[in-house]
């Protein structure tokens, strides 16, 4: 894409064109993963729709590859393509509107998680949504998501009411239960391939103070724990959360000195029940029911705050390489694997986490939505991350190894958010099992050329 290329693209969009002659053009590159170093042709960065629109029809006119990048969280780094028109989404699309009237919120497509938590949360209300604030609100939520407030009130999914969208021919549609429902099936889980989706519409809830729990064992006691929070937590009422770790344990507070850089496994609880001293020492009772902890801390906490005490631990910038799986149970065998994996951790911020997605999340049918594990358990993911360019392979490594001794004792499929950027065309249509090929007929009527490629991609169906 030549100088003049780039100019006439600035002729037809308000934001910025940044091309790789341009001042800022490295940092605009720059995504959540650092492993991810990729040169596209030009980065769009929209000001509002009508330069979306633009920036697609200019693309298909002129035969370039196209990207989105909404928040930038892509763990394959799907959002930034060599020699690609990059659609940016992360500056004037990041908005957010609450309605606390309806307990709805409207959301910009290249808004992050913590916007929405922020706005939502001067209302007493959220939405379940990740665990991370600065995850972006679209790549999150196409993928379906999950996070601390799944088993009360859903998948993010669950409660998306509507959606704006730019379609591959630089059209805007509005997907709803009413509206374009075929397509609207589609967004819900199906990932990016069906259009830039330019803003969501959610219901909230009332959310206020949650009550935060993290319960640390040291590794030798992972058997009883993992025996135990199987059958704890399904049986648990809904408005407890709580996710399974394998960790080394962060040098900092709230954790004592003697316990640093030490490997453990735990759970990090939400209730949104228990929300003050009392209850929440009546409800973390059982935590010494399978071992006695080496640790354990809880505390009544904004929710914003909740969502966000993970961002200064594993920031922008970071070496990253992830797997995952569903799980309908924890086996005898994969306890055996994540007590072999979580000896042999690779660097101090490698990682393995278990998120329910059961309880509320299971109120939806198997057809209700492109998200097609209805009765997972657990959406489980690998994350080998290390600051350290030079701790890249051993990072991969580890994950690959993990996940291949662990994916026998999985479902089959995973997140299509949890999917690596190397893991093929088979392990997308596992993710979507029988939906695959109603969402492929979606996709040729809404995408018949494939535009939206760069993504766990889809394949037209063959008219």
């Amino acid at each position: 894409m030549g100088g003049t290329a780039v100019e006439t693209l600035r002729e037809q969009l308000r934001g910025d064109v940044i091309g790789p002659e341009d001042p800022g053009y490295d940092e605009a590159r720059t995504i959540y993963n650092a492993m991810i170093d990729r040169r596209p042709a030009a980065i769009a960065r929209c000001a509002d729709v009508t330069d979306v629109r633009a920036a697609v029809r200019y693309a298909r006119d002129s035969g370039m590859d196209l990207a989105v990048r909404g928040g930038g969280h892509s763990g394959g780094g799907l959002c930034m393509v060599d020699d690609a028109l990059v659609v940016d989404l992360s500056d004037g699309l990041r908005w957010v509107r609450v309605d606390p009237e309806s307990r709805t919120a409207l959301v910009g497509g290249g808004a992050q998680l913590g916007d929405l938590d922020h706005e939502a949360h001067g209302y007493g209300l959220a939405t379940p949504a990740g665990v991370m604030s600065t995850t972006g609100v679209g790549g999150l939520t196409l993928g379906g998501g999950h996070g601390h407030l799944t088993r009360a009130y859903g998948l993010t999914i669950d409660n998306l009411l509507g959606a704006d969208v730019v379609l591959a021919d630089g059209t805007t549609v509005t997907a709803s239960a009413e509206e374009n429902p075929d397509l609207f099936w589609a967004l819900r889980g199906g990932g990016g391939n069906f259009g830039i989706v330019t803003s969501f519409r959610f219901a909230l809830h009332p959310v206020d103070n949650v009550g935060l729990g993290v319960t640390l064992w040291e590794p030798e006691h992972i058997g009883e724990v993992l025996r135990w929070y199987r059958d704890f937590l399904p049986a648990a009422g809904e408005d407890l959360n709580g996710f399974f770790a394998t960790l080394v344990v962060a040098p900092g507070p709230p954790f004592p000195e003697e316990i640093h850089r030490k490997k453990m496994c735990g759970v990090v609880w939400c209730s949104t029940g228990a929300t003050d001293e009392e209850s929440l020492t009546k409800t973390f009772a059982p935590v010494a029911e399978p071992a006695r902890p080496a640790f354990h801390f809880a505390t009544p906490m904004p929710y914003p705050a909740v969502q966000a005490m993970f961002d200064e631990l594993i920031p922008k910038g970071l070496q990253w390489y992830w797997r995952g799986d569903f799980f309908d149970t924890i086996t005898e065998g994969a306890i055996d694997v994540h007590r072999t994996f979580l000896e042999n951790i690779p660097s101090d911020l490698s990682t393995m986490h278990l998120y329910p997605v059961d309880a509320a999340a299971h109120r939806l049918g198997p057809m209700d939505t492109a998200w097609a594990y209805r009765d997972a358990v657990w959406s489980g993911v690998i994350g080998g991350i290390s600051p350290d360019p030079a701790d890249a392979d051993a990072i991969r490594g580890w994950a690959v190894d993990y996940w291949d001794a662990l994916h026998p004792h999985s479902m089959g499929g995973a997140y299509v958010n949890f999917l690596g950027q190397d893991e093929g065309g088979e392990r997308v249509r596992s993710t979507y099992r029988g939906h695959y090929d109603r969402l492929a007929e979606v996709k040729s009527t809404y995408d018949p050329d494939n535009v939206f490629h760069h993504n766990q991609n889809i394949r037209p169906a063959k008219s």
